[in-house]
């Protein structure tokens, strides 16, 4: 084959065969497509689009491309995937407490991407946690604790990684088809049998409007199901952060709050929700109403909470994690309030602003290659709705140095619109699909 009459066919409106798809995807994994054939190749892709087979043609290409798992013994390999929001620790939650229901769960998770904390970087904020694992490490830390959350290793969905960085310098990165290939192709290639996907819609999500993350979702949902992996997705809030907190080791904490029974709230409310549609789906449970029981009690009864230690334990980071993580996590050098400048109710957040806020912390990544502080971000943050009197805190920000916390007090106040009268806020669940 030819990757310049692959090239054409997409110029020309005409959608490439399956066998080109994988050839091209191949290609790019072997370096034998070159940079400029592979930026094409998405432009292409990005304005005439793939039918529902091109895409589902595209993605097990993309996972083909490297190593894919495969599992034995009794149980169900299970996964969840968010397409990403402030505040959403819902991974590290929901991780043990499907492994506690009696799922194997090889999550594949990813790093902080634009104004969204990364999975894998809050569970860096663990001292000695290693989530660099090869395959060896992966099934030793499943044997250990059932669940691993770990990032992808260069065997997995090679062509994904090469053409998402010819993407961000092409301006392809919002291709819905790219997108829905990019996610897939590394959860497949973890040879999972069931997906429930978080899409989120709202002023912290990557898609703002209900339209927008609906299209996602059936595009995610019809595609893996496609290849071969039962899926539903869930569109779910994201006007407002889902834990009250917001960066690393403070959603760390909000993780340990809610296994150790300390804390309830959407965070809680969110991962029964997703963890019910999983179990359901497997023949775990009898009904989703069964599987959210499940859930709620491998949570609320703390087996969920030993689970996620023993799957830390194994991953180099503290033996005692269940009883010590108030004690190893770190702490910002400066802390302080961030007050209500006059009296009114929440009304709305700009969750963008507010995650960006973070990164301007030093939370997350401006350039790959920047450090990330694991220690600063927000706490203690009020939900829209909560009537304030002006002086009140509104939140605490946790900064490396006073400059900083200023400068993320200043943008946090921003953010937010306190005014008169409650607002009408969504349901956390807003429609479920597939």
């Amino acid at each position: 084959m030819d990757a310049r009459q692959i090239i054409a066919h997409l110029r020309r409106g005409e959608e490439p065969s399956a066998e080109e798809i994988a050839w091209f995807a191949q290609g790019i994994a072997s370096g034998a497509v070159t940079d400029a054939q592979a930026g094409a190749f998405a432009m292409g892709v990005c304005l005439r689009g793939l039918s529902d087979a091109g895409r589902a043609a595209l993605t097990l290409a993309m996972r083909d491309s490297g190593h894919v798992l495969r599992w034995s013994g009794d149980k169900p390999v299970l996964d969840k995937h968010s397409t990403g929001g402030v505040g959403d620790c819902v991974s590290l939650v929901l991780a043990p407490a499907l492994a506690v229901c009696g799922a194997l769960v090889p999550m594949i998770s990813g790093r902080g991407l634009g104004h969204t904390g990364g999975t894998l970087d809050k569970l860096e904020a663990i001292p000695g946690l290693n989530v660099n694992q090869d395959e060896a490490g992966l099934r030793r830390v499943l044997d250990a604790a059932g669940c691993a959350i770990v990032s992808a290793s260069g065997e997995i969905a090679p062509a994904d990684r090469r053409l998402y960085a010819v993407r961000d310098v092409t301006g392809t990165v919002e291709s819905l088809d790219l997108i829905t290939a990019s996610i897939l192709s590394k959860k497949l290639a973890a040879g999972l049998e069931g997906l429930v996907l978080d899409v989120k819609v709202g002023s912290g999500a990557f898609m703002k409007t209900a339209a927008e993350a609906r299209a996602l979702a059936e595009a995610l949902v019809g595609t893996a199901n496609a290849a071969g992996c039962p899926t539903t997705a869930l569109v779910t809030d994201m006007n407002q952060p889902l834990a009250p907190s917001l960066g690393n080791a403070l959603e760390v904490v909000e993780v340990m709050r809610v296994l150790t029974g300390d804390a309830r709230g959407p965070l809680f409310e969110l991962s029964v929700a997703l963890g019910a549609v999983l179990l359901d789906n497997a023949g775990i449970a009898g009904g989703v109403d069964d599987g959210a029981a499940r859930i709620a009690r491998a949570i609320t009864g703390g087996e969920a909470a030993e689970c996620f230690a023993r799957m830390v334990a194994a991953m180099g980071g503290p033996a005692d994690f269940a009883s010590g993580w108030a004690n190893c996590l770190p702490e910002a050098p400066v802390i302080r309030q961030v007050l209500a400048p006059r009296a009114g109710i929440l009304r709305a957040m700009d969750g963008e602003a507010l995650g960006l806020a973070v990164v301007d912390l030093g939370g997350g990544r401006k350039v790959e290659s920047d450090p990330v502080d694991p220690s600063v971000g927000f706490s203690e943050v009020l939900r829209l709705g909560t009537e304030v009197v002006a002086g009140q805190s509104l939140a605490r920000v946790h900064a490396a140095r006073e400059g900083q916390a200023e400068a993320a007090e200043a943008a946090f106040l921003a953010a937010l619109t306190i005014g008169e009268g409650a607002p009408e806020l969504p349901p956390l669940v807003h429609e479920r699909i597939g």
